[in-house]
């Protein structure tokens, strides 16, 4: 189910997709790949932010809210 956060978050990938990717998946290589990717063109930058945001809902749509985890968890040993 879509809701008013994932319109509004498409709307704004749509005008900048670096800061759509930057909220889904934090700061990240995830981000660095779309900021190069929209260097690139915009159009490259728009499909891989579109991706991550498509990528997120699938996941809390099967695993519900906090489901994704794009960025990597960092353990510490004690």
């Amino acid at each position: 189910m879509v809701k008013t956060s994932d319109v509004l978050l498409i709307l704004v990938t749509f005008f900048f997709p670096p800061i759509g990717a930057f909220f889904v998946a934090g700061c990240s290589c995830e981000l660095l790949i779309n900021i190069l990717l929209t260097a690139l063109g915009f159009v490259p930058g728009a499909i891989h932010a579109f991706w991550l945001i498509y990528k997120q809902m699938q996941a809390e749509e099967r695993y519900g809210s906090g489901g994704f985890i794009c960025a990597p968890i960092h353990l510490t040993m004690t």
